[in-house]
């Protein structure tokens, strides 16, 4: 059965869960057994099932809400050897040997989904495609520069191009043959139908309550089935499955994608990203006879750390048309999260300090499509019992000595955010919140999450993450409770949608908090004349 992709109250729809049936599983409502068990319905869960059932694996697969409901389905949806950080960067870091590895990585991640269109007849809009990486001028020899770390790191196909490909002016252009683009849902739906097919359980609206690892593996469901496994893979975007262990080595970041029409050929297939200065990111795909669509995110920042991000898109639209004179009425716009490391590469395989058969894929740092990939490869081989050359790069545990500096910036900027508890904050009416919005609201040391819908009712919550304790913040863009500290995200009525948090909002109950009647203040009488 499909169904169309209902995302929570208030949120944004991406271009690809626009109109989008998505093939429907049932929740688990009985106790199952499985070699592996995976959480998360998004394209490390699935690529890792279906990897994982090619080598004879009992597969079962958990997730919260729907197939590709979860960052996958707002992603750019490219597959690519560029990373939000600077191939110069990443050899600061990792060493011309690991930026070769990275490389390498990449390159049989784009190769493996290429195998899997074709062995699998995969209808996914898949397109081999260039991608681009530019820079508009301001650091001067940077794309030069960047060319020859490329060209260190192994791939030496990279190439200058003409600064005319875009329509503003660049520095010059890197091109980088060979990438990949897709629909991401239609990719994920037909994963999903092989892996049912062949025998993997998937369910849905299905939450992993409690996840134990160690001999007598487990997860319990919040309606209290059980999943008896040899292994456990998280594959949630951020774990769902520790409190600290791998959240104080990346951050949660908001993201902001736009859509329009421009005229076909105006710019050339493909994508092109600038990490060198703005962090813009632009993909062109074909859309009718006269009219190409270019996507373009950017703008993003810490999550649960941006006032108004209304105003992100509107930056967004402005950076658009002033870069993009050609572009019309924009018809989508929608924002995701992403992980960032603090060295720029995902964390893939052993979850750190934890049984052996845990395992876990997060910290996508912009390139979540490749690096789930890399994911599935890199645990697929360790549970085979095979040598894979990417295991200690991409491993949670590691420490590089050269990101410490940066480990310690981000954790000082979530530390600060805990000071919310401290400070002294007016005590915002309940009646003075707008139709349709959220506040937090104090009550003596309590803050609470108070949200009214457009007919005027009041949802009350504890503003106080469940993860570590950090205060939500109201996101209007999204119509969310957003974390600050480690971007867990809840819906307008208190529910998780993003960990790592793994439990609801408490709820509050009305009569604690307010007087009655509720919604407004008693009207004084009037005075008596004399």
């Amino acid at each position: 059965m499909t169904q169309p992709q209902i995302p929570h109250e208030g949120e944004s729809v991406s271009i690809w869960q626009k109109d989008f049936e998505m093939i429907r599983f049932m929740p688990l409502h009985r106790d199952v057994d499985a070699d592996v068990c995976i959480i998360g319905g998004g394209i490390a869960g699935l690529t890792t099932a279906y990897v994982l059932m090619k080598e004879g694996k009992k597969i079962c697969l958990l997730e919260d809400q729907e197939i590709g409901s979860g960052q996958s389905g707002r992603s750019s949806a490219h597959f690519s050897v560029a990373l939000d950080r600077t191939f110069q960067e990443l050899e600061n870091i990792h060493g011309t040997e690991g930026t070769k590895l990275i490389a390498q990585s990449h390159m049989a991640a784009i190769q493996m989904v290429k195998d899997i269109v074709f062995q699998e007849n995969i209808a996914c809009e898949l397109e081999t495609v260039d991608g681009h990486l530019f820079t508009t001028g301001k650091i001067k020899d940077g794309i030069e520069q960047e060319l020859q770390a490329i060209h260190r790191a192994g791939i030496e196909n990279a190439h200058l191009e003409s600064s005319s490909l875009l329509p503003f002016h660049t520095d010059g252009v890197i091109r980088l043959p060979n990438q990949l683009q897709l629909n991401p849902l239609k990719y994920l739906k037909s994963l999903a139908e092989i892996i049912q097919r062949k025998g993997g359980k998937i369910f849905t609206h299905t939450h992993a309550k409690e996840i134990h690892g160690g001999p007598k593996a487990r997860v319990i469901t919040g309606d209290g089935y059980k999943v008896s496994c040899k292994t456990i893979v998280i594959a949630t975007n951020t774990p769902v499955n520790n409190w600290i262990s791998v959240h104080h080595k990346q951050t949660a970041n908001r993201t902001y994608m736009v859509s329009a029409l421009i005229p076909t050929g105006s710019v050339p297939r493909g994508f092109f990203s600038d990490p060198l200065e703005s962090n813009h990111y632009i993909r062109i795909q074909s859309h009718d006879s006269s009219h190409d669509l270019v996507l373009i995110g950017g703008e993003g920042h810490r999550t649960g750390q941006e006032i108004d991000p209304e105003s992100n898109y509107a930056r967004l639209e402005k950076w658009s048309k002033d870069h993009f004179p050609q572009i019309g009425i924009f018809q989508n716009r929608w924002s995701g999260q992403v992980f960032e490391s603090v060295d720029g590469l995902a964390y893939l395989g052993h979850n750190p300090f934890d049984q052996s058969n845990v395992y876990i894929i997060t910290g996508d740092s912009g390139s979540g499509m490749t690096h789930a990939t890399i994911g599935a490869m890199i645990i697929t081989d360790q549970l085979m019992g095979r040598v894979n050359p990417w295991v200690e790069l991409y491993s949670p545990s590691r420490m590089k000595l050269k990101s410490i500096r940066e480990l310690v910036r981000e954790n000082i900027r979530t530390v600060t955010q805990y000071a919310e508890w401290l400070k002294e904050k007016k005590i915002e009416e309940i009646d003075e919140i707008p139709l349709g919005q959220g506040s937090v609201i104090r009550k003596g040391i309590r803050r609470i999450a108070a949200y009214k819908d457009e007919n005027g009712n009041v949802d009350l919550h504890s503003a106080v993450c469940p993860h570590l304790g950090g205060i939500v913040k109201w996101n209007a863009a999204e119509k969310s409770w957003d974390c600050p500290c480690h971007g867990s995200r809840f819906d307008c009525h208190g529910k998780v949608i993003e960990g790592p948090a793994n439990r609801n909002l408490r709820p509050v109950r009305k009569s604690t908090i307010v007087p009655t009647p509720f919604l407004k203040k008693p009207t004084p009488p009037a005075e008596k004349t004399p």
